[in-house]
């Protein structure tokens, strides 16, 4: 699985990305200059870095997601758990379950979740 962690500041722009797409990459260097105290050569250093990872394309001044923000937490989380408890969910919520007492609105969330997901 390839790496999806992003830094704190390469996930500020990824944001500002999902939360104004589609967008002109001058529009993009706008916002990052109010937002970030960017300049255009670091806007756009890491749209091409981000682009490389597969997040991102800039095609013909335009800049668009190629995998959306929810998409990317999803694979995220994957790699946490792959990481951390060799792929298993049930060992990392009893890990969760065993520091952080789960209210009936959340054991039925999960619930409601398994119940769904039933094959």
């Amino acid at each position: 699985m390839e790496d999806t962690r992003l830094g704190a500041i390469e996930t500020r722009f990824a944001d500002i990305i999902w939360q104004n797409e589609p967008l002109s990459s001058s529009e993009l260097v706008k916002i990052c200059e109010q937002e970030l105290s960017w300049k255009k050569s670091t806007t756009y250093t890491v749209l091409r870095k981000l682009c490389n990872r597969g997040l991102f394309q800039n095609q013909d001044g335009k800049v668009t997601s190629l995998i959306s923000k929810q998409e990317f937490h999803g694979m995220q989380s994957e790699q946490f758990l792959e990481e951390t408890f060799d792929g298993s969910l049930p060992a990392f919520l009893a890990a969760f379950s065993s520091r952080k007492k789960l209210s009936e609105e959340e054991i039925g969330q999960l619930q409601e979740l398994i119940n769904r997901n039933r094959r």
